[in-house]
């Protein structure tokens, strides 16, 4: 008995159409392919990566820094990335001390380089948290990426910003996912092109 199949179905629907919509979108697909340059050149020039969200931003955070520290596809040497969701002890510490608002731009400071990058992950660019980051960033001359749900956002005054076309917190998740794995793979295979 298919007790389901019909919402399952509208689901797999609507997570299609909005990826279709973000394809056909050119202005996202440039924003995309030059987010994709700015990672190759920032490895190249022996820089690292910085990634953070809340809550199943932070999850996909984690995801993508893992995939670069480890692998994608390829058998090949880790890249430096770091997702400053992971460490309880200095999250703790400086909520505690200075605010949960303050939890990255702290992070910033204290591990980011010039030319690095940071990546803010949030569907709907308003975390205080990652708005923080990005002064942030501009302190310590970091390039700042967001990649947010298709509203207007207070994120908006990021280096670099990519919408989601969906305001629905599952269909911008899924399509931040697909943003990180496409990054990933450009990433992997500029960087290593003899690798398996």
């Amino acid at each position: 008995m298919a007790a389901y199949l019909e919402q399952i179905k509208r689901q797999v629907r609507e997570s299609a159409r909005v990826k279709e919509a973000f394809l056909e979108d050119e202005r996202s697909m440039e924003t995309l392919d030059a987010i994709a340059s700015l990672l190759v050149q920032t490895y190249r020039k022996g820089g690292k990566s910085l990634w953070a969200g809340n809550g199943g931003s932070a999850a996909d955070a984690q995801h993508m820094a893992a995939e670069l520290v480890n692998k994608f596809r390829l058998n090949r040497s880790g890249l430096p990335a770091m997702a400053l969701t992971v460490d309880t002890s200095i999250l703790t510490a400086i909520g505690n001390d200075y605010g949960y608002d303050q939890v990255f731009s702290r992070q910033i400071v204290a591990l980011g380089r010039p030319g690095d990058v940071f990546v803010g992950i949030s569907t709907s660019g308003n975390s205080e948290n990652l708005v923080k980051a990005l002064d942030a960033c501009r302190e310590k001359g970091l390039v700042s990426v967001a990649v947010v749900g298709e509203k207007p956002c207070r994120m908006d005054a990021y280096d670099y910003v990519l919408h989601v076309p969906s305001s629905d917190t599952p269909r911008i998740q899924e399509c931040q996912t697909l943003v990180g794995h496409i990054l990933c793979e450009i990433v992997e295979q500029e960087l290593f092109p003899q690798a398996d």
